[in-house]
């Protein structure tokens, strides 16, 4: 059984009545008219996501994760034909993937009685072997069964190939829909390979972009893909394979001497970050698998701020906002955005938190 996370001390109850259902877009927004709610140390400001250039300072740095979004949702059939939902989430190498189970129609729920060998039927002929546990068995946070297994693609040339070909974005029960590819990309995706999509960095468009830049904000890329997000509550992230660019690491050391703010679009941008930086926040160009989790016990380096979504409580992602952002801060925020009425998941409303 998997070592649990501590509990975020964050605390508030989940708006499921303020879930975003479907992309802005189809509400009517432009991607950067979301709402936007500001926390620092002098208070909460609640604005759009196309006022951030009001809240950054010339000089500072903004981190963008450049990872795109892979359509690794499909429908199979195994055990007598029964329907089950197949979420990739990430690539192994070597013809091994992680993937995940989940129940037909909606992927509500996790299926956690799979065992070792059984196949999952999907579309054109090919299947999926079930190899073994992932990381290890046991390793639900309930120790009931397994969550998500290493698989093997029968029958294809490859998963990315298959998923071209047959897969849908990866979406859950939330949604009034299925949504197009193009609507899980960010305007920073470049490098397919994220089984879901950075969301925190949705909002940003070309001219945002541009108005950022003629601020003096300057913008770096890593690169950091993601797995799935289905975490149970207290269950730590899965390892993710990330890159911090030479060019990267140089622009952080130089953004903190001259006294600018890192700010971190999204947790995979800080998960990425605080892999690749030393205990004396000097940063390193460094690619590979991250098994870091951000919490408060061990602190952040070179993060000073972050832009995020709205988080589900007890999940690790709160536990890292209240790491960069401080407890009291992320308390006072989640207050705000709960009381306005802020909308939550992938397609809803943003945060930008500056710690002190």
């Amino acid at each position: 059984m998997t070592a649990l996370l501590a509990a975020p001390s964050t605390t508030f109850s989940a708006p499921d009545d303020r879930t975003a259902t479907e992309p802005p877009e189809y509400r009517g927004l432009a991607r950067d008219e979301i709402r936007l709610l500001v926390g620092n140390s002098a208070g909460i400001t609640h604005a759009r996501f196309r006022d951030l250039p009001l809240f950054l300072l010339p000089g500072d740095l903004m981190v963008v994760n450049t990872s795109a979004t892979l359509a690794a949702e499909v429908d199979g059939r195994w055990r007598n034909s029964q329907a089950v939902i197949v979420h990739f989430a990430t690539d192994l190498g070597n013809g091994m993937w992680v993937a995940e189970l989940r129940t037909a129609p909606t992927a509500d729920a996790p299926v956690l009685d799979a065992e070792a060998g059984e196949q999952v039927d999907l579309p054109g002929s090919a299947r999926l072997r079930l190899h073994s546990p992932y990381p290890r068995p046991g390793s639900s946070p309930t120790g009931q069964g397994n969550r998500l297994w290493r698989v093997q693609m029968v029958g294809a040339d490859s998963v990315v190939a298959f998923l071209e070909r047959w897969g849908r974005p990866i979406a859950y029960g939330y949604l009034a829909a299925g949504f197009p590819l193009s609507d899980y990309q960010t305007v920073f995706a470049s490098t397919p390979g994220s089984a879901e999509m950075p969301s925190a960095g949705r909002g940003f468009t070309a001219e945002l972009v541009t108005r950022l830049i003629c601020k003096g904000v300057s913008i770096a890329p890593i690169l950091l893909h993601t797995g799935v997000s289905s975490q149970d509550a207290g269950e730590a992230p899965q390892p993710e394979w990330f890159a911090v660019p030479a060019a990267t690491a140089s622009q952080v050391t130089a953004a903190r001497r001259a006294g600018g703010r890192v700010i971190a679009v999204g947790t995979t941008v800080t998960r990425a970050l605080e892999s690749a930086a030393a205990p004396d926040g000097i940063m390193l160009a460094q690619s590979g698998w991250t098994n870091l989790v951000v919490e408060p016990a061990r602190g952040v380096r070179v993060v000073d701020g972050l832009i995020t979504g709205w988080h589900n409580p007890d999940a690790s992602h709160l536990l890292l906002v209240e790491t960069v952002a401080g407890a009291e801060l992320t308390q006072r925020a989640y207050d705000a955005a709960t009381a306005g009425a802020y909308r939550w998941h992938e397609f809803g409303d943003a945060g930008l938190l500056l710690r002190t």
